[in-house]
């Protein structure tokens, strides 16, 4: 074998190989800008900094919660699949990032030829080390490629942390459930013994003669319908610590579970937003969606970079020789270094049409980067337009409930002196037990939205407040600041 370059080819090969390693520069064009057209503000919001700030076991108040959540944070199918998702994006960036180096194999070779020249058939042997089409990166394409994983990988990450964001406040939520339900049928319970004493009560004025059938059958629907709510509410705590269950990842222990109504979901009195901004470093769903736009930014600079010729380097070195005694002897020693060009001449406009297929795709991941800042503004500011009124609505409530009380406990007094009928009885029975039952709902609803508002502005995903969160820069960011040095 022959070596097949000069001291000078051999020269220019390196030099090239050292320019495409320190000049590549990658094609993308510069980034679009996001026109979100965010809010200055939000509705009723206090001073101060955001309570997302706050990690999860500061902010959450019963240490039975934050046992639950640390409970799910470990076992939730979701999330599990969400770290294995980080942990296949991280392999798929480093397979792009090797992409940039040269691939070395080892080879060994017996090749045993007859010519017509000659009547003894020839062996040679080989064995060395190759690079097989390693390929220059003048135009940055393997360049961009590796930033699109990167981008890829850490929009991964961020997405991980939005399903535990989310994953805390579903299991909050669903804890709070569970004891409201069981507040629901110890309160069912009640209605149903009342209930019941009100039937004993008027059979036996029936039977004695005091009044008609009517109202015993009055109270018999009373007391059936109260049954009815019994049993529906004994359902809604096993579907409760079924879904909790669920969320968890395995069978919540019952002394982690409330059997009475929750009065404080957090220590926080005030649940500030913060800033406007502060929400796009909160939300890592914002923070994805960003890494994505910059993903495909990247991919519009490898779009490009197929416009332009690709350059390979083959090379290789070793031993060669017909007897394999001599194989490693002294003049058996081999050398190849070759490049070789693609150049595209005539695709149809196939290469054209991919670097305009990227830019659309890059219009798509901006309008779903803008989609998903606006909806998450949206999120904070229904969570706070709850948050703004529900201390009105829980006060009517309560001033409700003991009106109704009162109303019921003097129709009974009246009932029993002879003055009224148990029609207003009844009634003011049904009065009192729907407003008991509207308290507890919006005790419930003022306890998730709390959880909301926590969710909401990105609080979860720090354990401590004392925690660091740091957001890593994408590819776009790495570029421009490279530019600015």
């Amino acid at each position: 074998m022959q070596k097949v370059w000069s001291i000078s080819g051999r020269s220019i090969a390196v030099s090239a190989l050292a320019l495409a390693l320190t000049a590549c520069q990658s094609m993308r064009g510069p980034e679009p800008v996001a026109q979100a057209d965010i809010p200055t503000g939000y509705i009723g919001s206090t001073t101060g900094p955001s309570v997302a700030e706050q990690g999860y076991k500061d902010f959450f108040a019963d240490p039975r919660l934050v046992q639950v959540i640390e409970m799910a944070l470990a076992n939730n199918r979701d999330l599990r699949t969400a770290t294995l998702n980080i942990q296949r994006a991280q392999q798929a960036y480093q397979i792009s990032e090797n992409n940039q180096l040269p691939t070395i194999g080892a080879s060994g070779s017996v090749l045993r030829q007859d010519t017509l020249s000659s009547n003894k058939p020839m062996t040679t042997y080989n064995v060395g080390l190759g690079v097989t089409a390693y390929e220059l990166d003048f135009w940055g394409r393997v360049r961009s490629l590796k930033d699109n994983a990167l981008d890829s990988y850490l929009a991964t990450q961020s997405a991980r942390d939005a399903t535990q964001i989310s994953l805390i406040g579903q299991v909050a939520q669903a804890w709070l459930s569970y004891s409201f339900a069981n507040a629901n049928l110890k309160l069912a319970d009640q209605t149903l013994k009342a209930q019941l004493e009100s039937y004993n009560l008027n059979k036996k004025r029936f039977d004695v003669g005091i009044d008609s059938e009517v109202p015993v059958r009055q109270a018999q629907i009373s007391v059936e319908t109260a049954r009815n709510d019994v049993a529906n509410y004994k359902t809604q705590v096993a579907q409760a610590q079924n879904l909790l269950n669920l969320l968890v990842g395995q069978p919540v222990p019952a002394n982690l579970l409330a059997s009475q109504p929750v009065k404080r979901i957090t220590q926080t009195t005030a649940l500030s937003a913060g800033l406007p901004s502060d929400l796009l470093n909160n939300r890592p769903d914002v923070r994805a969606a960003e890494y994505q736009l910059s993903a495909a930014g990247a991919n519009i600079g490898a779009a490009k970079a197929k416009l332009y010729p690709t350059i390979s380097l083959t090379g290789s070195a070793g031993y060669a020789s017909t007897d394999l005694s001599d194989l490693f002897k002294s003049g058996a020693f081999v050398w190849s270094l070759g490049p070789s060009l693609d150049i595209p001449i005539f695709d149809w406009g196939t290469r054209r049409a991919n670097v305009k297929i990227s830019e659309t795709d890059q219009k798509i991941a901006l309008s779903d980067y803008e989609k998903t800042i606006q909806t998450a503004f949206r999120e904070v500011n229904d969570a706070l337009a709850v948050r703004e009124n529900i201390g009105d609505r829980l006060a009517a409530q309560r001033r409700l409930v003991e009106a109704t009380n009162t109303t019921y406990k003097l129709s009974t007094a009246r009932f029993r002196a002879g003055i009224d009928n148990y029609l207003t009885v009844l009634d003011a029975q049904r009065t009192s037990y729907s407003a008991e039952q509207g308290l507890l709902l919006l005790e419930q609803a003022n306890l998730n939205n709390q959880v909301e508002v926590y969710k909401t502005l990105g609080g979860g995903v720090k354990a401590n407040t004392s925690d660091q969160v740091v957001k890593q820069p994408s590819s776009s960011d790495l570029k421009y600041n490279k530019t600015a040095k």
